[in-house]
């Protein structure tokens, strides 16, 4: 799996994200753009910010027992595969503005780097490796961005 925390891969996924267009539609699933972009910047959010609750303690524990591994492994999602509902985006958002939030997101997990994430903690599953986090970043972008295309 790519590397969120290399620049390079950083850049691939930048490029990849401004591809899009407000008219890009998905080659699955029910998401527009906007709704992916914003559905995608979700992950973050748990990361970096209090917007998301912490889980109960026997939701984290079914949560880190039977989610967390599908999630931070380095198997591809499948297409159509259910969301938490936390993720599920059921508005329209401004196309721009969910980009621009989702780039800054990437910049900011690359300009921290790994070291950062190494046993930092995510609100569902617990402390987490640096590899975990990565796995966990980089799946979940690419399976959107390949689904719409780019």
């Amino acid at each position: 799996m790519k590397n969120v925390f290399e620049p390079e891969v950083t850049e691939e996924l930048i490029d990849r994200i401004n591809s899009l267009t407000p008219e890009t539609q998905p080659k699955w699933g029910k998401m527009s753009v906007d709704q992916m972009l914003a559905h995608c910047s979700v992950a973050y959010e748990m990361a970096f910010t209090n917007k998301h609750p912490k889980p109960n303690g026997l939701m984290r524990f079914l949560l880190k027992s039977f989610v967390k591994n599908g999630v931070v492994n380095e198997k591809p999602y499948p297409k159509n595969s259910r969301t938490a509902p936390a993720f599920i985006i059921a508005d329209h958002r401004d196309f721009e503005k969910e980009k621009d939030q989702l780039i800054s997101y990437l910049n900011h997990t690359q300009n921290l780097g790994s070291d950062h994430f190494e046993g930092k903690e995510s609100l569902s599953f617990g402390p987490m490796t640096s590899l975990e986090w990565n796995n966990l970043f980089y799946k979940h972008l690419d399976h959107h961005l390949t689904q719409f295309g780019v």
